[in-house]
C-alpha cells in the first residue's frame, strides 16, 4: 500500500534513526527505508541525491539533535538532579534514539564522518557534564569523562537492563560524596 501524503526529509531521518538502531548502518539504504515507510524509492531520491548524501544528512540531523543541550542548572540541587538524570538516562531523547546512538558508535568505528560527528557531540556532552559537576562543586574534569564513559559502556553491555540505571545512580552517589 502506497502513502497518499508526501514524506518530509524529517520523516526519512526518523525512519533512518529507527533503522540504524534496529539493523545498523547497513540498513540506511533507499529501498528498505522506502519499504518501511510504505512509499517508493522515488520519494527518497526527491530528498537525497544518493545514499551517501542520505548518510551525510543523517549524521548532520543527529548532530543537530544532540548538540543543543539545555542551559546548565543554576544551583546545586538542580545540578544534582540533572547529573543523576544524565547518568541514568543518557542524552538520548527516547529508546529509538538510544538504540540509534549505540549503532552510531559502532558505525563510527568504521566511518570517518560518523566518528567526527560523534567526537563533536561527545565533546559538547563532556563540557555540559563538567559544567553541571562544577555547579555541584566537583571540579575534576575526568569525572565528567568517567560518567559519560560509564553511561555509554553500560548501554553497550549485552545484558543491559533497567537495573543498570540504579548502578549508574550509585556512581553519581560516589561522585557526590567527593564534594
Amino acid at each position: 500500500m502506497k502513502r497518499s501524503t508526501r514524506l518530509s526529509k524529517d520523516d526519512w531521518m526518523l525512519a533512518g534513526l529507527k533503522a540504524l538502531g534496529q539493523h545498523g548502518p547497513s540498513a540506511l539504504k533507499a529501498e528498505p527505508l522506502a519499504r518501511e515507510l510504505g512509499t517508493t524509492k522515488g520519494s527518497f531520491y526527491w530528498h537525497f541525491k544518493d545514499v551517501p548524501d542520505f548518510h551525510k544528512s543523517m549524521l548532520t540531523y543527529w548532530e543537530d539533535r544532540h548538540s543543543a543541550l539545555p542551559e546548565g542548572p543554576a544551583d546545586r540541587i538542580e545540578a544534582t538532579k540533572t547529573l543523576r538524570g544524565l547518568a541514568q538516562n543518557g542524552f538520548a531523547k527516547d529508546a529509538t534514539e538510544a538504540r540509534a546512538e549505540k549503532a552510531l558508535r559502532g558505525w563510527a568505528q568504521v566511518d570517518t564522518a560518523a566518528a567526527e560527528i560523534l567526537a563533536k557531540t561527545d565533546k559538547i556532552r563532556l563540557d555540559y557534564l563538567s559544567g553541571v559537576l562544577n555547579t555541584i562543586g566537583v571540579t575534576n574534569p575526568q569525572i565528567a569523562r568517567l560518567i559519560l564513559a560509564a553511561q555509554v559502556g553500560m548501554s553497550g553491555l549485552p545484558d543491559a537492563t533497567d537495573a543498570d540505571q540504579e548502578t549508574l545512580g550509585t556512581l553519581v552517589d560516589l561522585v557526590l560524596a567527593l564534594r
